[in-house]
């Protein structure tokens, strides 16, 4: 048994106090935000009629490498900050690898995942600007959760659209998004001028965030004193979730541990964005070199089978255009149990870095996934998020390519969340009834092609 423990625990002086902001080291930044009427670079107030003005602010810098958390939010983070990052001692047995294997649990708050860490941001900062409310989507329904609390604790409106599919298979979700004051709503809904649009255009849809998003949105600009708040793909979002990376390599830097290999799940980008900042960084000042590997499902395959292409971040085509990997706004995707994954593009952060060779990334079918996971909650007793477990499958078969090998590499990747609402799709596969679902060339070449020339 090595002296590394199997949790390393910072101390709560250790909390980041300032988030880190990677654009300001990167040498090819995000491409802008365009405005898509005229097609030209976003002026900050031209987001202030969708965001709260000081998040429209961290969504345009590109030049402050730390920015202040605000004291009121680190307090908040005390409750259930730091996180612990584990050595995956008992995996490792099971394996049989030599592989040393770390992951860091953002799972240890009642909304389950990482997403708490930018809902109270943006909660905090729509307070600030003396809003009444904020409207939001939500996928499998942790960033809805976190919102949710965020919102409840500063006595701030909330209103959820979540995504149709997963609004009927995780009701429990739905439920604790209610217990904590919000508004929960299927999306697509026939409450919106777009909802309504989207439901006439695809009859019978299960949805998709870009669906969701389209109709938050609308929700926001047509009520005053409401904002609207996004739990991934932005800028400002992976600036928060910056605090994952942080305590992370400080919790490697406290032993001494070099990551060889850094993995994390990708959606839209908040929680592979927010863990591999600080390592990036490293990497862009020519510091260190690490192996970064973003995972995805192949049903909702942006980095590994999209196009690097300007397109709308939603299916209503109501937001600005962001240039991203992206399998065209209009893609829906299949009903897969990953619901916070199934969005069809990615962060323009995220992207920019897969762009220039600074990570890579896999698709793995859904199937592949729960089997991994199963495999982890057996030995290491917690049972992880469908959107983890894609990082834990590619985690599994890095370690085992070292048993071949006898390598003994460092292998860390993030846990985001646990799984306890998710009951309905473990059910499916221990009872055989799960699928893969891998769309084709012809699929993605139809949904791309519709993407705005620009």
């Amino acid at each position: 048994m090595s002296d590394i423990p199997y949790k390393i625990y910072l101390s709560e002086k250790e909390i980041p106090s300032a988030w880190y902001n990677v654009r300001a080291d990167m040498k090819n930044k995000p491409a802008p935000l365009l405005n898509p009427g005229t097609g030209k670079p976003l002026a900050v107030e031209e987001l202030y009629p969708i965001f709260c003005e000081e998040l429209s602010k961290q969504e345009m810098d590109n030049t402050h490498a730390y920015i202040d958390i605000p004291g009121e939010v680190l307090d908040f983070y005390k409750m259930y900050r730091p996180s612990p990052l584990v050595r995956a001692y008992c995996l490792e047995k099971s394996l049989g690898t030599p592989a040393h294997i770390y992951y860091k649990f953002e799972g240890n708050n009642t909304s389950g995942s990482h997403k708490l860490n930018s809902a109270i941001a943006q909660a905090y900062y729509a307070k600030k600007q003396g809003l009444k409310g904020v409207t939001t989507e939500t996928g499998a329904g942790q960033w809805g959760t976190a919102l949710s609390m965020a919102t409840a604790y500063l006595g701030l409106d909330c209103q959820v659209y979540m995504v149709k599919v997963s609004y009927e298979q995780k009701p429990f979700r739905r439920e604790v998004m209610r217990t904590y004051g919000a508004k929960v709503t299927p999306s697509p809904s026939m409450e919106t001028n777009v909802g309504r649009r989207i439901n006439e255009e695809f009859p019978g849809t299960t949805g998709s965030l870009g669906c969701a998003i389209s109709e938050a949105v609308e929700a926001a600009t047509s009520q005053e004193g409401y904002r609207y708040v996004l739990g991934s793909v932005l800028n400002q979002v992976l600036l928060h979730q910056s605090v994952i990376g942080l305590e992370t390599k400080a919790a490697l830097d406290k032993y001494g541990i070099k990551a060889d290999m850094i993995i994390g799940c990708a959606g839209g980008g908040s929680n592979l964005g927010g863990l591999i900042s600080p390592f990036v960084g490293q990497m862009l000042r020519g510091e260190a070199d690490y192996d970064i590997i973003a995972v995805e499902p192949a049903s909702c395959p942006s980095l590994t089978r999209g196009t690097y292409t300007y397109d709308f971040c939603d299916t209503g085509k109501v937001c600005p255009l962001a240039k991203m990997y992206t399998l065209g706004s209009g893609y829906i995707p299949a009903p897969n149990h990953a619901g916070g994954l199934r969005y069809h593009g990615m962060s323009s952060i995220v992207s920019q870095l897969y762009d220039d060779g600074l990570l890579t990334a896999r698709s793995v079918k859904q199937t592949d996934v729960f089997e991994a996971a199963e495999m982890f909650a057996r030995v290491e007793g917690i049972l992880p998020a469908p959107e983890s477990s894609h990082a834990i499958r590619v985690a599994i078969d890095e370690a085992l390519k070292c048993k071949e090998t006898g390598e003994a590499k460092n292998i860390v990747f993030g846990l985001t969340g646990t799984g306890y609402f998710d009951m309905v799709a473990y059910q499916q596969y221990n009872d055989g009834k799960m699928s893969d679902y891998v769309p084709t060339d012809e699929e993605i070449a139809a949904s791309v092609a519709k993407c705005p020339k620009v």
